[in-house]
């Protein structure tokens, strides 16, 4: 069916699961080309990798041979090229209905969760590669080991697929194994209340084929029978880590599973929480084949993910690290993890809520969860594929904290202040933004501020 005269034509090819779909048809021979709303550096690397993609809204720039259309569901219902789309006859497919005929095709492995999907399903995929099994794997991220978000082996056996509730999308993945490492509060505009949520995850639970890699606090949410659970260090788990030590910003722990111990693994570059998640990656790798010697031998070499826990700068004054988290339960995990590793250093977020709907829904707990900063700078919500909320603004979080230093500010402006407010502190300072939406643009601009500062001679820099 595929070959170089067919051709698929991707609404929203930027997305960070589009454009890894996009990558998969490419490889497999197929002619690709696409719409989305900016130009960004993942959509350029796509098209160096030969995509033609166009950043406006003109069915008349929709190529006339396409043979299938793949839309991600942040496409507005009032796109045009989407309207023109629908008036065709030819296939429309949303990207998960794609993602679920592909996993058909090989042993899957589909890693799903509010929070920390990402993370662990860089991670599988990692282990697996070094382990020599032959797979492909769609990552909801840039892995910093690959610099991509897509890996391909022309022998794959096995499938790594992040599974994204949204939309209820990981309901049509059909999986041998699967991991699930969280089930939180989310997209209650779809998911309306928290049982639903809870009974989505345990719908894709259930159809796991093979075995069920979930963390220990959901287990009884789940009602799969063939379920293993993991830990950062429950010994009740069936698999967790112990003897968890930091030495000069590194991460040691001991893994146990099934009553087998892997001594003195390392993890570089990442919070506490990962180890979570590398006894998750572990554990599907151990059963997919991977050779303790060989996990053993690549976990140190694992370089994170873009955006996760994301170091830029580390000078004797300033470290300063970008962070993708955007749900409560995970900024709060991520500051409390930062704050473990440098204790003695004032703590500076910069936060970017995302979505009118997340921050109305959980207005409260944002502002518990970054109340465990120092202090803190709230800029606009990121709407995505959202219209503004009446009454809704980042200071529905801000009118909630009192007990830390509190300031407001735009993209625009965030530079300078920042410029001031570290060339006036005395203390370290570990500075980190945070959030899903465009807050990784102001990377480049903070990390020459930071550069430009009266300060001592950098001690690293990522």
């Amino acid at each position: 069916m595929y070959n170089k005269k067919y051709h698929i034509y991707f609404l929203g090819i930027g997305g960070i699961g589009m454009s890894a779909l996009a990558r998969y048809f490419m490889l497999n021979g197929v002619n690709v080309s696409g719409y989305d709303r900016t130009s960004t550096p993942l959509t350029k690397q796509l098209e160096k990798e030969g995509a033609v993609i166009h950043y406006d809204d003109n069915p008349q720039k929709i190529p006339s041979d396409i043979d299938e259309v793949i839309y991600t569901p942040a496409i507005p219902a009032d796109n045009k090229e989407w309207e023109y789309i629908r008036s065709l006859n030819i296939p429309v497919k949303k990207r998960a209905a794609v993602l679920g005929e592909i996993s058909q095709k090989y042993k899957t492995i589909a890693v799903a969760g509010t929070h920390g999907k990402t993370s662990v399903t860089s991670i599988v995929s990692f282990l697996l590669r070094e382990g020599k099994i032959p797979h492909i794997a769609f990552i909801g991220g840039i892995s910093n080991n690959l610099k991509s978000n897509f890996y391909h082996d022309d022998n794959a056996e096995f499938c790594v697929v992040e599974a994204d509730e949204y939309d209820r999308s990981f309901l049509q993945l059909h999986h041998d194994y699967s991991i699930i490492t969280s089930a939180d509060d989310d997209h209650l505009d779809i998911y309306k209340t928290s049982d639903e949520v809870k009974n989505a995850f345990s719908q894709f639970a259930h159809k796991t084929k093979k075995i069920v890699i979930a963390k220990k606090e959901i287990e009884n949410i789940l009602t799969a029978k063939n379920i293993c659970t993991y830990s950062i260090q429950d010994s009740s788990a069936n698999a967790f880590a112990q003897n968890i030590r930091v030495e000069k910003g590194i991460y040691f722990f001991d893994y146990v599973y099934k009553k087998n111990i892997i001594n003195n693994l390392s993890l570089e570059s990442c919070g506490e929480y990962n180890i979570e998640n590398a006894v998750a990656a572990i554990t599907v790798a151990l059963e997919a084949g991977v050779k303790t010697k060989d996990i053993k031998r690549s976990l140190p070499l694992f370089s994170g993910v873009k955006r996760r826990f994301d170091f830029h700068v580390k000078t004797s004054d300033v470290i300063y690290a970008d962070d993708y988290a955007h749900h409560p339960k995970e900024i709060e995990t991520s500051i409390n993890s930062f704050k473990k590793l440098y204790p003695q250093h004032l703590l500076l977020v910069v936060f970017q809520p995302h979505l009118y709907s997340r921050t109305r829904d959980f207005a409260d707990s944002f502002a518990k969860a970054l109340s465990f900063a120092n202090e803190l700078v709230l800029l606009d919500i990121y709407p995505a594929r959202e219209n503004p909320v009446e009454g809704i603004s980042a200071k529905t979080i801000g009118e909630r904290i009192s007990d830390i230093p509190l300031k407001y500010e735009t993209k625009e402006t965030l530079p300078a202040y920042l410029k001031e407010r570290l060339h006036n502190e005395t203390r370290p300072v570990l500075l980190v933004t945070m959030g899903a939406g465009d807050i990784d643009t102001l990377v480049e601009p903070i990390t020459t501020v930071i550069e430009s500062l009266p300060t001592l001679p950098k001690v690293s820099n990522k």
